[in-house]
């Protein structure tokens, strides 16, 4: 079992792929937090102090981008940012936020288990 005290943070305004990879994570043993935008979740960070962010770039209140920099201004070590995003340029949304990765919509499952695997050890 992973550690409780730093979990995931998924921010997604799709509740059907908050759900999904909130289970397919909690499946594999980790702790998970949710927000449906970017001002929930950059409300919680300081609280949840997340160990990896999965973000959504498209959300009403706060979308993606404006999540990333308000976080990254924030004092204190910070979370790897993976972006998923539907848009055909996934690795160039990432990119804009000098994200640790990206996850193109639809994602194979296998991927997004590899993905959180490698950089939920570094946050």
């Amino acid at each position: 079992m992973r550690t409780a005290e730093h979990p995931i943070l998924i921010v997604d305004d799709d509740p059907d792929i908050r759900d999904f990879v909130e289970q397919v994570l909690a499946d594999q043993g980790y702790e998970v937090a949710t927000a449906s935008d970017g001002q929930l979740a950059l409300d919680s960070v300081e609280r949840v102090r997340p160990r990896l962010i999965l973000l959504d770039m498209r959300m009403p209140a706060m979308d993606g981008w404006a999540f990333a920099n308000a976080y990254r201004v924030q004092p204190g070590p910070h979370a790897p940012i993976v972006v998923m995003t539907a848009a055909r340029d996934a690795g160039e949304r990432a990119g804009q936020i000098n994200a640790q990765g990206f996850l193109a919509k639809p994602f194979d499952l296998d991927d997004l288990i590899d993905i959180v695997h490698r950089l939920a050890a570094q946050g």
